[in-house]
């Protein structure tokens, strides 16, 4: 009932606070992550969603296909072929290698079963540059880790999503895993969102056809909705259309894409910032106290070395500086396809359903509060000058009052008239 009147009072709350957000490790996404916390049914029962609401279906499902369209536009051919080098070592073998290692850790650590664990591993190998935007979107660090850590969380949504499809049957104990229906969901999602954007650019550069300016924004708009129509009027695979949609805008409409760029990436927050509302909701102070002491040590292993020896092993002979390497093994934040995909996995129905969402919910939570606060101190090691604002305030004045206290040497006698001797007689 109030879900959209708290949704606006902190998203304007958010807006105000933005400024001092971008500059300190106060994060946008945390806000969120805690309202929807505070408002759900664990604490004061504001608004009432379960996994099973069709609010949480429908929202989840709008915005992971806005974002993955929008990441696609991010990453278009001519991006890729320009700079794959570490971005391709990272999608090539770290994000198979995350999958591995926290399968290993689910399994050893958290005793799910290897179907469940490989499910759980492919949720959590997608990040997410969102949490780490002191890094990503600031120009004093090294462009080559910010277009890393871009392009990565922008193709690696559509790359585990398969994974995640199948690994959900297997998981499931089905006798048919129906990889015929999977293959052609994924098949027909991928050719819809090709030939939409294809045909719809192509047909815009006609002699007879032509986009006024105001209106160019809405041409990608219009794409993305008639992609989303027809996968669902088809049973296509919706996550897939987006992502081959947005890399197809990209790649043969650059006029679209710059038009499109800000107002797509504006809509994808809000959609991206509602969702994690509605995710604090589901979660209680029962709900994180029902998850065993092994899923705590399986949530901070899944942070702290999953990703970390992924990118390492990953790395070797890229010749990648330490800092940038550090800061990369680091900031593999688990983001809001991770959200979708668990969210997913609570609907799926398999007996051990509760248990691994649990284990996928709790590693999202950590990642938010600690990768969307560690980024601007991480962001600092690349310069004095990425201090945020109050601290380089606060350095200065630090340093004032010390050459303040400290004892001033004292002046030297000036020298004597010319002409004169040194007692004062000519």
């Amino acid at each position: 009932m109030y879900l959209l009147l708290i949704f606006a009072v902190v998203l304007l709350l958010a807006v105000l606070l933005s400024a001092l957000a971008h500059r300190t490790v106060l994060s946008t996404a945390v806000l969120f992550l805690v309202a929807g916390f505070l408002v759900g049914d664990g604490v004061f029962g504001l608004v009432h969603v379960t996994a099973q609401s069709p609010v949480v279906a429908s929202l989840a499902e709008l915005a992971l296909f806005a974002v993955l369209f929008t990441d696609g536009m991010r990453v278009g051919w001519t991006d890729l072929r320009a700079a794959w080098r570490l971005p391709g070592r990272a999608l090539g073998w770290g994000l198979p290698l995350t999958l591995l290692v926290t399968a290993l850790l689910a399994h050893y650590i958290a005793g799910l079963g290897w179907p469940e664990s490989l499910l759980v591993g492919a949720i959590l190998a997608p990040t997410d540059p969102v949490f780490a935007a002191a890094l990503v979107g600031n120009e004093r660090v090294p462009g080559r880790l910010r277009h890393l850590l871009n392009v990565e969380s922008g193709v690696n949504d559509g790359l585990a999503l398969p994974f995640v499809v199948v690994l959900l049957a297997i998981a499931a104990n089905e006798d048919d895993l129906h990889l015929t229906t999977l293959g052609t969901e994924l098949l027909l999602g991928i050719a819809i969102g090709i030939a939409v954007p294809w045909i719809a650019i192509r047909l815009e550069r006609t002699r007879w056809l032509a986009v006024s300016p105001q209106y160019l924004p809405l041409n990608a708009v219009a794409i993305g909705l008639l992609v989303l129509a027809l996968g669902q009027a088809t049973h296509a695979n919706l996550f897939l259309a987006a992502f081959a949609a947005g890399i197809t805008v990209a790649t043969i409409g650059h006029q679209q894409r710059e038009a499109f760029e800000h107002f797509g990436e504006l809509v994808a927050e809000i959609l991206k910032l509602a969702a994690l509302l509605v995710f604090g909701a589901l979660l209680s102070p029962a709900f994180f106290a029902d998850i065993a002491g092994t899923g705590w040590l399986f949530a901070i292993l899944a942070l702290v070395a999953a990703r970390p020896v992924a990118l390492w092993i990953s790395f070797l002979g890229a010749k990648l500086d330490l800092r940038e390497q550090l800061a990369a093994m680091w900031f593999g934040p688990k983001g809001f396809a991770s959200v979708v995909y668990g969210l997913l996995l609570l609907a799926s129905g398999i007996t051990v359903a509760e248990e691994a969402f649990g284990l996928v919910a709790l590693t999202i939570v950590l990642s938010i509060l600690l990768h969307s606060s560690t980024d601007v101190i991480v962001a600092r090691g690349f310069g004095p000058d990425l201090l945020p604002a109050w601290q380089q305030r606060l350095e200065t004045h630090g340093r004032r009052l010390l050459n303040r206290r400290r004892p001033q040497p004292p002046e030297p006698e000036p020298d004597p008239p010319a002409g004169r001797s040194g007692n004062g007689t000519a």
